[in-house]
């Protein structure tokens, strides 16, 4: 159980903003079936310290579900979208333009990279039984690619 509403340290992230007491009250109960997270867990960053922004993090696929009055609005305020937005995917290459001058190169960039495999838990939530699953099948997988 995550029990009492909590103090937030970090009083001005969206945790902040959108943790209330009814909402705590609602889903304090709640282990998700994944990896047992708890909205105390995902909130824990905003709860434990004081220089947060947004100051929430999924441990599995089941908190955006089972916690999804509270996510929701932290992702809508993030984002700056509104709740009937849909997410639309184009991965044509072709259709990427932009102002890259060549006489001034990118020298690096950086690409983040989350990994979510359905029915393990994601960094924060996942359990070490489920990383040993998980390199067990990528080790699986990889040593079967060929070239």
């Amino acid at each position: 159980m995550s029990g009492e509403f909590p103090v937030i340290q970090s009083k001005h992230s969206l945790v902040a903003k959108h943790v209330t007491k009814e909402r705590w009250d609602k889903v304090k109960d709640i282990k998700t079936k994944t990896c047992g997270f708890t909205i105390a867990k995902a909130c824990a960053c905003a709860i434990e310290f004081d220089n947060q922004h947004c100051g929430i993090y999924a441990g599995d696929w089941d908190c955006y579900k089972d916690f999804s009055e509270i996510f929701d609005a932290v992702i809508q305020d993030y984002h700056g979208i509104k709740p009937d937005a849909k997410h639309t995917s184009d991965m044509d290459a072709s259709k990427i333009t932009g102002n890259i001058d060549p006489a001034v190169p990118v020298h690096s960039t950086r690409i983040r990279v989350g990994r979510s495999i359905d029915g393990y838990g994601l960094s924060p939530g996942i359990t070490k039984q489920q990383r040993i699953d998980v390199e067990k099948l990528m080790s699986s997988a990889l040593s079967k690619l060929t070239g």
